[in-house]
């Protein structure tokens, strides 16, 4: 039995999962809120799929299986978000955060730098991925 999850769950847990990583950043915990940043961003790019699916469509199953993934270039493929016009920062924003691997939760080392920017080219109000 799966999870159904709704375009709507998903936008919800990428907030809640950048509110969590901003309390991370602050209280010094960089390693944590760097993951919990890049999870955000996989929870939004998921909401992305989902909202572009259309309701009663039987999506092809090669999608679905890169749906179900925490491969941002998957994911990122499959929201077509790159299709998209962006600004010259977003791009730039964006090769930040591809950088982003879900094993960067064993990594012992994360400086404030990497969570600060990461961070910022998620949330940033105007320009953030």
């Amino acid at each position: 039995m799966g999870v159904l999850l709704m375009s709507s769950d998903l936008r919800q847990m990428a907030l809640d999962r950048a509110r969590d990583a901003k309390i991370l950043l602050d209280a010094i915990r960089y390693v944590g809120a760097y993951y919990l940043i890049g999870y955000a961003v996989e929870c939004a790019l998921k909401a992305v799929i989902a909202k572009r699916t259309r309701r009663h469509e039987f999506p092809e199953k090669e999608r679905v299986n890169a749906s179900w993934t925490h491969n941002f270039d998957n994911l990122f493929e499959k929201a077509a978000l790159e299709k998209e016009p962006m600004s010259k920062q977003t791009k730039t924003y964006l090769a930040t955060v591809k950088k982003w691997k879900p094993d960067s939760r064993y990594e012992p080392k994360k400086s404030r730098n990497e969570a600060k920017d990461l961070f910022e080219a998620v949330i940033h109000s105007h320009n953030g991925v």
